[in-house]
């Protein structure tokens, strides 16, 4: 069985937006999951969160940033090209969705979003908006030349504050301080944070967010990188526990994450002699036990 792409969008030089027609993973999809992609017989594993579903058309929206080679050949294809494995809802589900609607609906909650990590804020969003769920939206890119989901998540938060480094748009600095604007100079509030996006900026808001006593949330899919748990990459320590991203997650408490041990371990995991440093040192916790591939094609 292969995967159609029904609809592809170039969100900027190196991010692309494409439809992929998955009519059982759209019915089972819920916000905070991700799936993997396998291109053709020889593809790798490409973990990649539900940017968003349509269960009516029965299709998934990836996107995807072109950074090594197989996201570049996903990259080429077009409209009416096929993939060869789609296999998901993987992961966890966001904690809120079990939540009672009208205890949610009286909490003030602020998703914070950087770089591509606007595309899984997204679905989040647009739940809670379906739901009668008012939240406010930060977006951060590095310029307004990368930025990407504004005009989407305007029709879905209830404030949307854009903010670039350069100041060539919005608000001029990073999410911190746009958070920091809101909440110490215009007076807002907020019970709870969920940030996605690159792991040194996750771990800056959460510095930050922990400042104003605003739990957090944070999703580390950014370390996946086979998706099942047993390749080691995505082990991360939360508190005192050893948890993996790809199956205990991909959202976590993000005062808990260790960012750190999380960013030396990506780091080795590029080379051969850092994998195998890995799996001396991480002993029997350096795969998932919990291991499974689950969802569905």
């Amino acid at each position: 069985m292969s995967y159609k792409i029904v609809d592809k969008q170039q969100l900027n030089e190196v991010v692309y937006l494409m439809d992929i027609e998955a009519p059982r993973v759209a019915r089972s999809a819920k916000p905070g999951q991700f799936i993997i992609v396998i291109i053709d017989e020889k593809g790798e594993r490409m973990p990649l969160t539900i940017a968003d579903y349509d269960k009516e058309k029965g299709t998934v929206t990836i996107v995807f940033q072109t950074v090594g080679d197989s996201s570049k050949k996903l990259g080429n294809l077009n409209i009416g090209d096929s993939i060869r494995d789609f296999v998901g809802p993987l992961g966890q589900p966001s904690e809120f969705i079990h939540e009672d609607i009208e205890e949610l609906k009286k909490k003030k909650m602020i998703f914070i979003a950087g770089g591509v990590g606007a595309a899984p804020v997204y679905p989040q969003v647009k739940w809670l908006h379906e739901h009668g769920v008012d939240v406010d939206v930060i977006i951060g890119a590095r310029s307004k030349d990368i930025l990407i989901y504004e005009e989407k998540m305007k029709s879905v938060a209830k404030n949307l504050y854009i903010c670039t480094d350069d100041g060539t748009y919005g608000f001029h600095g990073n999410v911190t301080n746009m958070l920091d604007e809101l909440v110490t100079k215009q007076g807002k509030s907020y019970d709870e944070a969920v940030v996605i996006g690159p792991m040194i900026m996750m771990k800056f808001a959460c510095m930050a967010t922990k400042k104003l006593n605003i739990p957090t949330i944070v999703s580390l899919n950014t370390i996946m990188v086979d998706g099942t748990g047993m390749c080691g990459a995505c082990r991360v320590r939360i508190g005192d526990e050893i948890k993996f991203a790809c199956v205990d997650g991909p959202e976590f408490d993000g005062w808990k994450v260790n960012f750190d041990e999380a960013m030396k371990r990506q780091q080795m995991f590029k080379s051969e002699e850092g994998r195998k440093a890995l799996r001396n040192s991480d002993g029997a916790t350096h795969s998932s036990p919990n291991c499974k591939i689950g969802g569905v094609h």
